[in-house]
């Protein structure tokens, strides 16, 4: 008896010497943990639909959107919705080895693969009171978004427009190989054989498939079948193929992942206007129209990313083609350099554009035929009566979506010649294309805002004091919208009130900028601060 009472006295003491040598470290670290779970926790347990997401909420769950308002039991596939939080979920399980990130990861995917369309690929949004609901959403929201032409119609088929598809498609080749659950191996082999279904023998994407034809819009032609480079169509797709032929060795994948490599470098446009368009029509490869504040034209910020994809590619296959148009390519942006008094003329839309050092503007659009720059302006004040039109004046372009750019050449000069003084013997050997090896998947997905450093141990505390007692973040709303009201009347207007604001009268459901200090529950929000966390654990 003795033995057991001193044993316990014993134990007790070890205890209180544990206690108090324990690390204000270690008890943040373990802080950290706890409140990651609560956060966690009331997204998916309060916030969520099914599993799903869209944008942001109002704290009462009242009204919430994705890129524009939805409904409760509507789900967003557009990053930052449903997909990335799933991505942000494996990534917390990768950092902490907590099973229930896994599981939550789970309810994520569950949710996608009810919203995966037959095709095997997703719309940008689905709903789960089912396709009467939303058809319904289009006939009313959607189609009284002025801005947002690609709401005014309902397809029913999958879109690759935004990333949403190939950031679904890519957290669900995380879920398979993650434990190589079988359960997900179907609806991933579903999108696969989307991707490979849905390409152009000559190598390109369309934006929407199945393809369709019922919608030209404005007297032009239904642009959703056209070749499409705008955000990063045919890039991502090109990204999530590798890397199901990286991970899983699936071999049928190189050859279209080739052929679409090299249909980039027809895409390009000759001398002198010697970058890419946005999109292409399918027969000719000429550059083509999308909604209609996006003319046919060559695209100087798209020419800017393509440059860089080139060197990406170069690195990939160690083939010099993919160098041989950048020099052109840079020429053309310094040649469409727009003047300095253009600049003035345009006012902030323009100048803003000169932030960073080496920086100068350009217009975004530049005629393929004649070099012309193109301006963007629109008339009216909601879908009902209001108009975009083009034209060469550079002043009171729409705010939506600039018609400038801001390029610089001198950097991708250097960018260029450091690439092509690569070893291309090292290329080679490392390129999965020359090679077949196997390579896993990277770790970790979500990529912090801005390249944000990682937290001191201060910041992290703050980060968790930031916390309501539920374990949500609650951050400022940045955008709102007008409700749905039916508008009958159609007189075309040449009212100019709404030429560059966000969003028309009140007949426009287009989100604008909060004027007003409203909180919100914010996806992005959520996911930020999680990664930063996780980036916390991991300096650890």
């Amino acid at each position: 008896m003795k033995h057991v009472i001193l044993g316990g006295i014993a134990s007790a003491l070890l205890l209180s010497i544990g206690a108090a040598s324990a690390k204000p470290a270690d008890k943040l670290e373990t802080r950290v943990r706890d409140r990651m779970r609560a956060a966690t926790s009331f997204m998916m347990d309060e916030v969520s639909c099914n599993g799903g997401f869209v944008w942001n909420y109002l704290p009462d769950l009242s009204r919430r959107w994705g890129e524009m308002e939805a409904k409760p039991t509507m789900v967003w596939i557009q990053p930052p919705g449903t997909p990335s939080v799933g991505h942000l979920l494996l990534d917390a399980y990768h950092a902490t080895g907590d099973e229930y990130y896994y599981e939550q990861a789970k309810r994520v995917a569950n949710a996608l693969i009810w919203g995966q369309l037959e095709c095997g690929g997703w719309n940008y949004c689905f709903d789960f009171a089912g396709e009467n609901s939303l058809k319904e959403w289009y006939r009313t929201v959607g189609h009284a978004g002025w801005r947002l032409e690609e709401f005014r119609h309902y397809y029913g088929n999958a879109t690759f427009d935004d990333g949403g598809t190939m950031e679904a498609a890519t957290f669900l080749l995380r879920m398979y190989v993650e434990k190589y659950d079988p359960t997900y191996r179907p609806a991933l082999e579903k999108v696969i054989r989307f991707a490979l279904d849905s390409q152009y023998p000559v190598g390109g994407w369309p934006q929407r498939w199945p393809l369709r034809y019922d919608h030209p819009f404005q007297g032009q032609a239904d642009y959703s079948s056209f070749i499409t480079l705008n955000d990063d169509v045919m890039p991502d797709i090109i990204d999530f193929l590798t890397q199901c032929y990286q991970s899983l060795g699936m071999q049928n994948l190189k050859e279209p992942i080739l052929r679409a490599m090299y249909l980039m470098i027809t895409l390009q446009q000759g001398a002198p206007y010697a970058g890419w368009a946005d999109q292409y029509t399918v027969d000719d490869l000429k550059p083509a129209h999308a909604r209609s504040y996006e003319p046919r034209g060559v695209n100087t910020g798209t020419t800017v990313r393509m440059i860089i994809l080139m060197l990406d590619y170069y690195k990939l296959t160690a083939d010099t083609r993919f160098l041989a148009g950048i020099p052109a390519a840079i020429d053309f942006l310094e040649a469409s350099r727009l003047p300095d008094d253009v600049v003035e003329a345009s006012g902030r839309a323009g100048k803003r554009r000169m932030d960073q050092s080496g920086n100068f503007v350009t217009a975004r659009f530049i005629d393929p035929d004649t070099g012309k720059p193109l301006f963007v302006h629109r008339k009216g004040s909601n879908t009902a009566n209001g108009h975009y039109y083009v034209d060469q004046r550079p002043e009171q372009t729409i705010a939506h979506y600039s018609s400038f750019a801001g390029v610089n050449p001198s950097r991708l000069r250097q960018l260029y010649e450091e690439v092509k003084a690569l070893p291309r013997e090292e290329l080679q050997k490392d390129s999965p294309f020359l090679n077949n090896e196997l390579i896993p998947l990277r770790k970790y997905y979500t990529r912090m805002r801005g390249g944000q450093a990682a937290l001191s141990d201060a910041e992290a505390a703050q980060l968790l004091d930031a916390q309501d007692a539920r374990g949500a973040w609650l951050s400022p709303l940045t955008t709102t919208s007008n409700p749905y009201i039916p508008c009958s009347d159609t007189t075309p207007s040449d009212e100019t009130q709404y030429g560059q604001t966000l969003v028309g009268d009140r007949y426009d459901t287009s989100p604008y900028a909060c004027t007003e200090e409203t909180p919100c529950i914010s996806v992005r929000t959520y996911i930020q601060n999680m990664a930063r966390l996780i980036g916390w654990l991991n300096a650890k």
